[in-house]
């Protein structure tokens, strides 16, 4: 998928004021089919990221999902479609995949749900910092990540999507979110644009 809007690389973002967030790359979730770029090159392109926001001293954080341990706060709601995926309760299942993370600069916020905003710490953290702007990836396209950047959005972030470090469980599932709703929520590069930005 192509890039949209301006090229002008360089000033895609401020550095002192843009934070990396990476959406669910845990062990167990990484281990699901994705489309339509596979978990593999989602980790690598997201690792990449990383390391070129650290030694730049930006802010990475890290989010993962799990339950709670009594499981009373993963949400049932009464759907037409199928029951949401619920994770396993393999050890190990919500632990950051260990090619990301996390470093001790790092943070890393456990949600319960699909977004990485509500009921966590991540909008204060971002803003004691003088975030405006995240670079948004993960898993998967239409739920964790999706989630996030329209909470995002209307708490006034500036939003830039790494489409080639993101993915979901179905080519449509990604297709769709990045070719409708992001183009409204901020601007899709790839992982090479986002590291030219930085210098």
């Amino acid at each position: 998928m192509a890039a949209t809007g301006s090229q002008d690389a360089p000033a895609l973002f401020d550095t002192k004021k843009t934070a990396l967030v990476v959406i669910d790359l845990t062990k167990g979730i990484v281990s699901i089919p994705t489309e339509p770029h596979d978990a593999g090159t989602v980790v690598a392109n997201a690792v990449k990221l990383a390391r070129a926001f650290r030694e730049h001293g930006m802010p990475v954080f890290l989010v993962r999902v799990t339950p709670s341990p009594d499981g009373k706060d993963r949400l049932q709601p009464l759907t037409d479609g199928a029951p949401a995926w619920r994770p396993p309760s393999t050890p190990g299942w919500a632990e950051i995949v260990p090619e990301l993370g996390p470093e001790p600069s790092d943070f890393v916020i456990t949600k319960r749900q699909w977004g990485a905003f509500h009921g966590t710490e991540l909008d204060l953290q971002l803003r004691r910092r003088g975030i405006d702007t995240i670079v948004l990836c993960g898993v998967a396209t239409n739920a964790g990540v999706e989630s996030t950047a329209r909470f995002a959005y209307e708490y006034g972030y500036q939003q830039v999507f790494v489409e080639d470090a993101t993915a979901a469980r179905s080519r449509a599932e990604h297709t769709h979110p990045m070719t409708t709703t992001f183009l409204r929520l901020g601007r899709i590069r790839n992982t090479a644009q986002v590291l030219a930005a930085l210098g």
